[in-house]
């Protein structure tokens, strides 16, 4: 077997062959692309104010192409934000003093080529989908406790997170959901301590 000169110094340095520097970095790409599909928490702060505690956060939310699809044809994506306070009991489990859902309802109609975002009974259209994401994205100074929920000097620990709520889908998309991680996307709980 012959070996070209420069393959010669290439294993005479000590760097890696062709064939491997490519898989490695297909494998690089891969994991890249694994980390940049899903929903992670970027910021989350609690303030008290006059009214209570308001929650402020900002997600980054990016889909799987499973999920993009389905959504470009028409099927309804719902997305809950979850928050709650708890208090920590070393003799018991903890107490939940704050829970919290926030659901959102995102649907495409191909007929006039918008995004609908639905909360609750109100609702809102948009041209592309980034704008809506804009909007699921963010809490922005959402009263979640009045001022005397949480006694001061305590200490308490909130809890943040969002996920695309897969119980809401269609039932041949429940089972594939159970399945597969392309409609996996929900953020990790992000734990935080609270002191009044």
């Amino acid at each position: 077997m012959r070996c070209s000169a420069s393959a010669r110094r290439d294993s005479a340095r000590g760097a890696a062959p062709g064939w491997l520097r490519i898989v490695l970095g297909l494998l690089l790409a891969a994991s890249v692309l694994a980390r940049a599909e899903g929903i992670a928490l970027d910021s989350a702060t609690l303030q008290l104010t006059d009214e209570g505690y308001e929650l402020s956060a900002e997600f980054d939310v990016r889909f799987t192409p499973a999920t993009l699809e389905a959504l470009n044809k028409g099927l309804p994506l719902y997305f809950v934000t979850e928050f709650e306070i708890s208090r920590p009991r070393w003799y018991w489990f903890d107490e939940t003093i704050v829970r919290m859902e926030l659901p959102y309802k995102l649907s495409f109609n191909a007929l006039t080529r918008q995004y609908r975002l639905a909360i609750g009974p109100l609702f809102q259209n948009f041209d592309s989908l980034q704008e809506a994401m804009k909007v699921i994205s963010r809490v922005t100074r959402r009263l979640v406790a009045r001022k005397d929920a949480l006694e001061k000097g305590e200490e308490y620990v909130a809890a943040l997170r969002m996920r695309l709520d897969t119980s809401q889908l269609p039932k041949p998309f429940q089972v594939d959901a159970l399945t597969s991680r392309e409609w996996n996307l929900n953020s990790d709980w992000r734990r935080w301590n609270v002191i009044p």
